[in-house]
């Protein structure tokens, strides 16, 4: 058996109190960043190789079922407000398409050959890379995927938290985090969720910062979508120039981000 489909740790949660039951999953989530923290060397050499492959223009691409589709498309989604790059470069793609990433879609997960035909609809190509993400390591949608990469020199990754599991064998950069049995038996949303979770951040993140899309610790590139963001940006041109709140405001309205504004104002 599976280690993401192992008998729970806790029994008869039903006869369990509220304050029981939080500790309860409290106490099973400390386990996760260590279980992160263990695969640090294999998500380091995934993080090299994309890096490499977005310096020369190259794509990251995410593939996954059900909450580990919705986690990639999240993580996806979330890079153009955040790093300022465009829609088209961090993409996630769900076994059923953009409907079940609200509601779930019977089979979609078992189809081997889908994958690859909606990755075609982006014209992937080697320059990319792909990233299966299967919390159980054997999800079909994103096997054939990963097979289908591979077979036409796209490298790819995994994130999944069985070991020596079947997304393994077509990922060039296997990443394993086993967290163990779930709270509730198999509820891979949960621990295994957080795992995955934690691991896209770490890929987006520090491939971004490596792209130079943070200057100190400061999202340089963020898009001014609403009234915090513009406030943040503002500050940031405050402590950078050494200038009044509204004169920074004035150059990041004028020049549309922190780092057009400072750059501008440096010569």
């Amino acid at each position: 058996m599976s280690i993401t489909e192992s008998e729970s740790n806790f029994n008869d949660l039903e006869n369990l109190s509220i304050s029981e039951l939080l500790t309860g999953i409290n106490q099973e989530d400390q386990s996760v960043a260590l279980s992160v923290q263990k695969a640090l060397p294999q998500i380091e050499k995934a993080v090299e190789s994309i890096v490499g492959k977005m310096r020369q223009g190259g794509r990251i691409f995410y593939i996954g079922a059900g909450t580990s589709g919705r986690l990639g498309i999240l993580d996806a989604s979330e890079c153009p407000p955040t790093f300022g790059v465009d829609h088209n470069t961090v993409i996630g793609l769900i076994a059923g398409g953009d409907h079940a990433i609200r509601k779930a879609v019977e089979f979609a997960e078992d189809d081997r050959n889908q994958a690859w035909k909606d990755l075609l609809e982006y014209k992937i190509s080697k320059n990319d890379f792909l990233v299966g993400i299967a919390a159980s390591g054997r999800t079909p949608y994103v096997i054939g995927g990963l097979k289908a990469a591979q077979e036409n020199n796209i490298k790819t990754a995994c994130i999944t938290c069985n070991p020596d599991s079947a997304v393994v064998e077509f990922s060039d950069y296997p990443i394993e985090v086993p967290v163990g049995p779930e709270f509730v038996t198999g509820s891979t949303r949960m621990k295994a969720g957080t795992a995955q979770k934690m691991v896209l951040n770490m890929i987006s993140t520090t491939a971004m910062i490596q792209l130079g899309k943070v200057k100190g610790n400061r999202m340089i590139d963020m898009q001014l979508s609403n009234d915090k963001l513009v406030d943040r940006g503002t500050k940031m041109i405050m402590l950078e120039l050494k200038i009044k709140y509204d004169a920074a405001k004035k150059l990041l309205l004028e020049h549309g981000s922190v780092r057009k504004a400072v750059e501008a104002c440096k010569g």
